[in-house]
C-alpha cells in the first residue's frame, strides 16, 4: 500500500477548551484536579498545574454530556503551557461498552455544536 493512501485509524479528538473538570486518582490514593482540553475514545489532553511523570497509571474521572467516564489511564509526555502544562493520556482497560458510550456522547456534542473536533 502506498504511504499516501493509508487511512487514519486514529479517532477524531473533541476540543472541550478546559470546560470539563477531571479528577485524577494516583496509585498512592492522592487526588489531583485537572481540566480536560481534548478527548477521544482513546485518551485525551489535560491541563495541569504541575506535570505528572510520564508512564504513571492513574484513574481518570470526569463528566461529559450525560456520561460519567471512569477509567484507568497512562500519562504521556507533558508539554509546558503558559500556566501549568498540557499532558496527554491514553485510556487503558477501557471497557468496550464504555468506549461506545463515550463515542456516542462526543458525537452528540459535535452535532449540537457544544464542542469542536480536530483530526490527526
Amino acid at each position: 500500500m502506498a504511504h499516501g493512501t493509508q487511512a487514519h485509524s486514529r479517532p477524531p479528538r473533541v476540543k472541550l477548551a478546559g470546560s470539563v473538570l477531571v479528577m485524577l486518582r494516583l496509585e498512592s490514593g492522592r487526588h489531583i484536579r485537572a481540566k480536560l482540553h481534548q478527548v477521544s475514545v482513546t485518551g485525551g489532553l489535560l491541563h495541569l498545574e504541575q506535570p505528572l511523570d510520564e508512564g504513571i497509571k492513574v484513574e481518570v474521572m470526569f463528566h461529559v454530556g450525560s456520561q460519567t467516564v471512569r477509567s484507568r489511564a497512562a500519562m504521556l509526555f507533558p508539554m509546558w503551557a503558559t500556566k501549568g502544562c498540557l499532558q496527554p493520556f491514553k485510556f487503558i482497560d477501557f471497557q468496550e461498552e464504555e468506549r461506545e458510550k463515550l463515542d456516542a456522547t462526543l458525537q452528540t456534542l459535535l452535532e449540537v455544536g457544544a464542542a469542536s473536533t480536530s483530526f490527526p
